[in-house]
């Protein structure tokens, strides 16, 4: 009676230690901790919980096992080249966590955020953006004939540049590009373009690596900043990086490198 009671113990003792395994390859365990941490790296990474998930986490991690166990049968893991690339692979996963975990105990602040929002805000100055409308010839002479006749009649600008101007994109349109900043232009056209006012037509051609340009602004505009919202996500990031890359840049001052 003694014996059938140390049995039960000992069976009641077993069936726990023998539940933390999911599954055995060969006589090797893959624990339920393994398992659960498996899982939980991949929810983290957007995938969702499930029966399913669970089921191809099983199968997979059995396979890498038994693929695994193959090649240390095979002798691979003590090749030259294997042991190189699993060093490698061992430092990028340690650099990754390093870094993840500097973030993480640094978010960045809100006030952070703001204060560099205000920042570039205040750069940008009274920055305009103009409506532009040109006529691209190949010569001076042309360009200064066509210059003439708008000056005398101008309502001719877009009938003059869906007959004359080389720039395929805005001569259909009668040569209009459209509001832009002026430094999304080329120099010296975009100088010529800050130089007019609504309505100014340059009072020479302008001369650019593409040809001679007969040039007009429309109406003129002051750029509209983004609110904080709407470029938040953008901030956050580049004072993320700015701040990784001083901490690895401090790393590496600190260090003794001979």
């Amino acid at each position: 009676m003694k014996r059938i009671a140390l049995m039960a113990a000992a069976c009641a003792i077993a069936v726990p230690a023998y539940a933390q395994n999911v599954a055995t390859v060969n006589g090797k365990p893959i624990t339920q901790k393994s398992f659960d941490q498996f899982i939980s790296l991949l929810v983290s990474q957007g995938a969702a919980d499930s029966p399913e998930l669970r089921n191809q986490v099983k199968d997979e991690m059995i396979n890498r096992l038994v693929f695994v166990q193959e090649a240390e049968k095979a002798g691979l893991n003590k090749s030259a080249d294997v042991e190189t690339e699993l060093e490698l692979a061992r430092q990028g996963i340690l650099v990754r966590a390093l870094m993840s975990d500097y973030l993480e105990k640094h978010a960045i602040s809100d006030e952070k955020i703001q204060a560099e929002y205000d920042k570039v805000k205040q750069a940008q100055g009274d920055r305009s953006e103009y409506q532009v409308r040109h006529i691209l010839v190949e010569d001076e002479k042309t360009a200064q004939d066509i210059l003439a006749q708008i000056k005398r009649d101008g309502s001719k600008f877009a009938d003059l540049a869906k007959e004359h101007s080389k720039d395929p994109g805005s001569a259909e349109r009668g040569g209009e590009l459209g509001w832009s900043a002026a430094s999304n232009y080329v120099q010296p056209f975009a100088d010529a373009v800050t130089s007019l006012k609504k309505g100014d037509l340059a009072d020479k051609p302008v001369q650019t690596q593409f040809g001679w340009h007969v040039i007009q602004v429309e109406d003129t505009r002051p750029i509209e900043f983004p609110a904080l919202e709407q470029v938040k996500p953008q901030i956050e990031e580049m004072l993320r990086q700015q701040q990784l890359s001083a901490y690895q840049q401090e790393l590496r001052e600190k260090a003794r490198i001979q």
